[in-house]
């Protein structure tokens, strides 16, 4: 896990957003190898192994990434309209599988797998957290991709929107999402883009 992450993080449990204290063990570089989260709301401790953090454990998506369609990291990069380098971006589930083509298209940003497929480890470009919710602050994000099976899922798409900054794009497979806060740009394929009001 990427260490100044931490900032953008917050425990998954349902209360008041908090941050999260981070206690590093081992590092390599920028990198937190191994170490814990813990909240100081709910006195949950997250452990980190091999620079994953595990808010949950077995929640890796299972199922293949979609194959065939007109969605790639280059679709992605374009729907996200993001321009300059640095802050977040999430890729949630099955997004994850973008994460090798978004790197070279949002150059000098941070992604953040959460729940992707098997196999996929963290690195210098990228964070991966194992988490049953959406484990980002509110307005922290630059932008969220919701893959299967998570796009469809109301509260994750709702706290998709919520982790962006106002007037920045979630992207999301599934339904659209209809609640306060969200204004739709537009759909096609199983795909909606939308940003935070």
């Amino acid at each position: 896990m990427f260490i100044e992450l931490t900032d953008h993080l917050r425990c998954p449990a349902e209360h008041a957003e908090s941050f999260l204290v981070l206690i590093p063990d081992e590092m390599g570089g920028r990198e937190v190898r191994r170490g814990v989260l813990g909240c100081p709301v709910c006195q949950r401790e997250y452990p980190i192994r091999d620079g994953v953090v595990h808010f949950s454990e077995g929640t890796r998506v299972v199922t293949p990434p979609p194959a065939g369609g007109a969605v790639n990291a280059g679709a992605i990069a374009a729907f996200l309209g993001l321009e300059g380098p640095g802050g977040y971006v999430g890729l949630i589930g099955e997004a994850a599988s973008y994460a090798a083509g978004l790197s070279g298209l949002l150059a000098g940003i941070h992604l953040v797998a959460v729940n992707p497929p098997g196999g996929f480890s963290p690195g210098e470009t990228l964070s991966v957290l194992l988490s049953p919710g959406i484990p980002f602050k509110r307005g922290s994000f630059r932008g969220i991709v919701l893959g299967g099976p998570f796009g469809g899922e109301a509260a994750w798409a709702e706290g998709a929107v919520q982790s962006v900054l106002p007037g920045l794009r979630a992207v999301g497979r599934g339904p659209t999402p209809q609640f306060d806060g969200f204004e739709l740009m537009g759909e096609a394929e199983g795909w909606w883009v939308g940003k935070k009001r």
